[in-house]
């Protein structure tokens, strides 16, 4: 099990960089003046230097990832489906306000952290229900061919 959130973190914390400098991309890209934005300016600010901000960046980036990576052993437990998506839930969302915080990545206020909220929570809740009505679907397929098999 050791190993296993060992080796799942440090894929998600590659996975977490690499989004992370695509969102960057597609940043700059939309503002489109032909300048790359590589962090938030409050932060280069706070950093007093933008390499400074790129690197703690980037190692939020790792954090971020390897959270997210690791919590999905989460999905491998034998727990109930509830147990299993609170418990994910709760993981992730501890990692990522604070680092979406500390990043800027969220202004810093109420109405800020509220949109961020309820961002976070309906995007999560999109793509549980699309995981879990695409593995639902599954089943059933799995299901029908086990009662085509026994009929034979």
């Amino acid at each position: 099990m050791k190993r296993n959130v060992i080796s799942r973190s440090l894929i998600g914390a590659l996975i977490g960089v690499a989004i992370s400098c695509l969102i960057t991309v597609l940043i700059s890209l939309m503002v489109g003046d032909g300048i790359y934005y590589p962090v938030v300016p409050m932060l280069e600010t706070l950093m007093q230097s933008e390499m400074s901000a790129v690197a703690a960046q980037t190692l939020a980036s790792l954090l971020y990832g390897a959270v997210w990576g690791g919590a999905s052993l989460v999905w491998e437990m034998n727990w109930s489906l509830t147990k299993q998506t609170l418990i994910h839930l709760i993981l992730c969302s501890l990692a990522t306000f604070p680092i979406g915080w500390l990043m800027y990545w969220i202004p810093h206020d109420t109405a800020g952290a509220l949109r961020y909220f309820g961002i976070f929570f309906i995007a999560y809740l999109v793509i549980w229900l699309s995981i879990y009505f695409s593995t639902r679907k599954r089943i059933r397929e799995m299901n029908e061919q086990l009662r085509q098999k026994a009929d034979r």
